[in-house]
């Protein structure tokens, strides 16, 4: 696989306390990888340590096939989530500044803060103080000033802390169209619906221990338990549920739908296929509804904590 950014065995102490414990990842090129967490894990730490804010005690950061070294600052755009903008200077002003610290010229600077208020429609705020903005406006200055450069990895940290949908929405599409554009991306959030939407890669941190790692797709393989999510009309429903019961382990089901339907989930054994069971539904009552139980980014995240 071709990565662009990988840390080999990063360990980090403060004082007696250990904030990363030998944690090791892989970030493909064209990625959005999800680093992921409770508060306290360790992902700051490790976020800081690519950008070079802090160092790491054991271990090395790869950054495009080499050593991370100073002058790597300009492949990088880090949206923290603690802003850090100047709240009493004038949006243009600071957003050149921001811009030619990261190598732009100052006529490039303008040009491409020009495209990018236009994209946005925030044109009218270059004369503005940041203290002058509402947060979501601020964060959209914030969201400008990380990609300008146009980096080789992006790292946002809660970018939609403070976006209404709209915003979060907005936001969310232009990261997206940044990783189409050849942009590698890592995403820290404690939003599960954003991972689930946006993230090809996860990696969850635990108590500065790394605890589950790899592509989304192939961890929800791992976590699904073969339970099947099913809706039904039938002409005798006790009987018919009673039925089921006998045959299989059954649970109660939430899921919503339009019909005045039985509601169930049905966990099947794996000698026993998904057609098989649809067909003894369909032979005995009307199927309205019938999915499998995927467990989402949120029920992995939960799950892989609590045992860990």
């Amino acid at each position: 696989m071709n990565n662009l950014l990988v840390a080999n065995s990063v360990s980090k102490n403060f004082g007696n306390f250990k904030a990363l414990n030998n944690i090791s990842i892989e970030v493909p090129k064209g990625s959005i990888f999800g680093l992921l967490g409770p508060n306290g894990a360790g992902k700051t730490t490790l976020i800081r340590i690519i950008n070079q804010i802090t160092m790491p005690d054991s271990g090395e950061i790869i950054l495009d096939g080499s050593p991370l070294k100073p002058h790597n600052i300009k492949d990088i755009g880090y949206l923290p989530e603690e802003r850090g903008l100047y709240k009493s200077m004038k949006v243009g002003e600071q957003a050149l500044y921001l811009a030619q610290l990261k190598g732009l010229s100052k006529q490039e600077a303008k040009e491409r803060l020009t495209y990018w208020f236009d994209k946005l429609d925030i044109g009218d705020w270059w004369n503005k103080k940041i203290q002058e903005l509402s947060k979501g406006q601020a964060q959209k200055i914030q969201f400008v000033v990380t990609v300008l450069h146009r980096p080789k990895l992006l790292i946002f940290d809660e970018p939609f802390s403070g976006f209404d949908p709209i915003n979060a929405s907005l936001i969310k599409d232009e990261i997206l169209q940044l990783r189409d554009e050849g942009a590698t991306v890592i995403f820290s959030t404690h939003r599960m619906e954003s991972v689930e939407e946006m993230c090809d890669h996860i990696a969850l941190i635990h108590k500065s221990n790394k605890v589950l790692d790899g592509k989304l797709t192939d961890i929800k393989r791992q976590f699904k338990t073969n339970t099947f999510e099913v809706g039904f009309q039938s002409s005798n429903p006790e009987e018919f549920t009673q039925l089921i019961k006998e045959k299989f382990d059954v649970f109660p089901a939430t899921f919503k739908n339009l019909n005045d339907d039985i509601k169930m989930n049905i966990k099947l054994p794996q000698e026993i296929s998904s057609n098989d069971l649809l067909n003894f539904l369909t032979s005995r009552a009307e199927i309205h509804h019938f999915v499998e139980v995927i467990p989402s980014a949120n029920d992995i995240f939960i799950q892989t904590v609590k045992n860990n």
